[in-house]
């Protein structure tokens, strides 16, 4: 794809992910948010369509619970975007689902979004993984999206190395994975990202780097 009809998708960037049990581990999240600031800096300059997202589990649920605190996008983000961008809330993990974002995308004419923000394990893995089947192209930015540390009955995991890993998978088949730096570039010059992989070449060269 050489010249990629963008659309940003600012994902959950909401307070929850700044203070509480779903507080930003890595990247640190202050870098994190300056990175979707920028970001959304950058589809302004160039006039890319955009989405803000929100997430939200219901009235009275212990997190991302409408009304409260923790419901509402950051304040830098806020204080960023262009208020006439279209705002969806969603109550899955992929912001297609049960949303109308597919259908607006045709809308705009874009064909690859661009996904920052929140968070790497849970939303940007689902919204990619579900773009697949969409036939949409995706962006991932590494340095503007953020893990977090888990545990559980199957294992543990600190948030670098699960960032880290699903950064590595996302450009290994779902998406181009780069720094909002490179992004910059390349939205300035109308060009795709050179940083996407593919399952063949990343398997080779994963067997290149651990079977010797």
């Amino acid at each position: 794809m050489s010249n990629p009809r963008r659309a940003l998708v600012v994902v959950d960037v909401q307070q929850e992910y700044f203070d509480g049990p779903l507080t930003i581990q890595h990247p640190p999240r202050t870098d994190a948010l300056a990175r979707v600031v920028r970001a959304i800096g950058v589809a302004r300059e160039h006039g890319l369509p955009a989405v803000v997202v929100q997430h939200t589990a219901g009235e009275g649920a212990p997190v991302f619970a409408p009304g409260t605190p923790g419901f509402d996008n950051h304040p830098d983000v806020e204080a960023a975007v262009d208020p006439a961008w279209k705002r969806v809330t969603k109550g899955y993990g992929s912001v297609f689902a049960g949303t109308d974002v597919a259908d607006w995308l045709r809308e705009v004419g874009a064909d690859t979004i661009t996904v920052v923000g929140f968070m790497t394990n849970n939303c940007d893995l689902a919204t990619a993984v579900e773009a697949e089947g969409l036939g949409v192209a995706v962006e991932v930015l590494s340095d503007a999206s953020g893990a977090i540390h888990l545990a559980n009955s199957a294992g543990k995991v600190h948030a670098r190395d699960l960032h880290e890993t699903l950064m590595t998978l996302l450009n290994s088949n779902f998406a181009s994975v780069a720094t909002t730096e490179q992004w910059e570039q390349a939205v300035a010059a109308g060009t795709a990202l050179e940083t996407g992989s593919d399952l063949g070449s990343s398997a080779m060269a994963g067997r290149a780097a651990f079977d010797a």
